[in-house]
């Protein structure tokens, strides 16, 4: 299946929107694709880094764990001013500046000499990425119909799927080139992979266009009719300026929402941080093999993103979906803490990701619901800033229990935990999000702001 097949159901739709949406999954998604690629592993490559940092440079499992998650703290104390900027000055601008800056900071990775410029490192590397994720999924509010946009989520969300998938033994490969040039296997790759990122960002900076009427390859008729169904019917009224922020994120569905996500994040983050290590506990010490088997973590959350949004256009209830899925989480994270053979671990630690990281998509296109206009870029943001501080807990949690029992596999009771209280939230999330407390209004009300050209 590729991207321009996915928006289907959408016959009451007029053609050209048909049309333009089909385009726009083929013009504009490998450019959202290829930045979410990059950004990933170049948050992640340290977990390929973690065992000679350890040996080289004293950086144990416990100051990992915490400088792991640090990204995820620094990412989150610029999350919703640089999502409002974003809104200001436009996606293009903001995104392509915030790929260079933190492709930058990646490569610089390269001179950690110990515990303190580790933290640092990782710490501004989140601040320079903040901002991201939100303005893709903002991005996605301008360009996509409702319907689509789990769908367009979900092909977002393959990106870090195949970062692991494919970023993994790309980094092992990497880590062979230990020696050359008097650099350490781990310093080629944080500087070849941040550099990768310096360049799309300066590309992006001239090929991503901000708004439907901005992109080249859209007709006229395409351009209108695509933003026309991207504002949509069942979202609140647009409210612009402060009042319209303020708002967003004082929406008890809102809060509820990044609460779920910070308990996933928990977990999942754990779990793609110290995959590899699970693996070489597993009597594995070849760099590219271990790159490889972690990568069934990649290749659980590619076949979660692909399966599950395209299951959740058929469920008659959001919250039953989000339920069932993790639910499923619950039982593939209690299978692989009751078995011991390496197989079975391994098959559940795909299992595990296509839960934890397939319902990722769902929980974005149910948000989206409610929010449109500066209020998605704050409402978007805080959710997002609550997830990266379950990122900052999971992999400092995960960290600590590999410290107190020696395997990092003890952080999957983690997982366990978080899966269960997230199962708890959805019904409470299900009830102050009832369409009772939606304001609906026609589509002609929807004028001003978001249609509105920019200074």
């Amino acid at each position: 299946m590729t991207p321009d097949s996915a928006p289907s159901n959408t016959d009451e739709l007029p053609p050209e929107h048909r049309a333009g949406t089909r385009t726009v999954m083929r013009r504009l998604l490998p450019l959202m694709f290829g930045i979410y690629f990059l950004s990933f592993v170049d948050r992640t490559n340290v977990a390929l880094a973690k065992s000679a940092l350890d040996s080289q440079l004293g950086i144990t499992a416990a100051i990992y764990g915490l400088g792991a998650g640090i990204f995820f703290l620094g990412y989150a104390l610029l999350e919703v001013p640089s999502n409002l900027i974003a809104y200001r000055v436009g996606p293009r601008r903001w995104i392509a500046r915030i790929a260079i800056s933190w492709g930058v900071v990646s490569a610089a990775m390269m001179f950690v000499q110990g515990e303190w410029s580790f933290y640092a490192l990782r710490l501004v590397l989140g601040i320079t990425e903040a901002g991201l994720f939100p303005a893709l999924m903002y991005v996605t509010t301008l360009w996509f119909a409702q319907k689509d946009r789990s769908i367009a989520i979900g092909w977002i969300y393959t990106a870090p799927a195949l970062g692991l998938l494919l970023g993994n033994p790309l980094g092992g490969l990497i880590l062979r080139l230990d020696g050359l040039s008097g650099l350490r296997g781990w310093q080629w790759l944080f500087l070849l992979e941040g550099a990768a990122t310096v360049v799309f960002g300066a590309i992006l900076l001239f090929v991503f266009p901000d708004r439907p009427r901005d992109a080249k390859w859209l007709s006229r008729d395409e351009a209108e009719a695509v933003e026309r169904h991207a504002l949509g019917t069942g979202a609140r009224p647009h409210h612009s300026g402060t009042s319209g922020w303020i708002r967003a994120v004082r929406e008890p569905s809102t809060v509820l929402m990044g609460l779920v996500y910070f308990f996933n994040q928990v977990g999942f983050v754990g779990l793609y941080f110290f995959a590899p290590s699970m693996v070489q506990q597993m009597q594995v010490s070849n760099p590219v093999l271990v790159g490889l088997l972690s990568s069934t973590v990649g290749f659980g959350f590619l076949l979660g993103v692909l399966v599950l949004p395209r299951l959740h256009r058929r469920a008659r209830s959001d919250f039953r979906f989000l339920g069932a899925a993790t639910a499923g989480l619950v039982v593939t994270s209690g299978l692989f803490m009751a078995v011991s053979a390496p197989g079975l671990r391994l098959a559940l630690l795909a299992a595990t990701a296509f839960f934890a990281g397939g319902i990722l998509p769902i929980y974005w296109a149910v948000a989206m619901k409610r929010l449109r206009g500066i209020e998605a870029a704050a409402g978007l943001a805080l959710i997002n800033t609550v997830g990266l501080l379950g990122g900052f807990a999971g992999p400092y949690l995960f960290g600590l229990a590999e410290a107190r029992t020696g395997t990092s596999a003890s952080g999957y009771a983690i997982i366990l935990l978080t899966a269960i209280v997230g199962l708890v939230l959805i019904p409470v999330l299900a009830r102050v999000s009832a369409p009772g407390r939606v304001e609906a209004l026609p589509s002609a009300a929807f004028t001003g702001g978001e249609t509105r050209s920019r200074p």
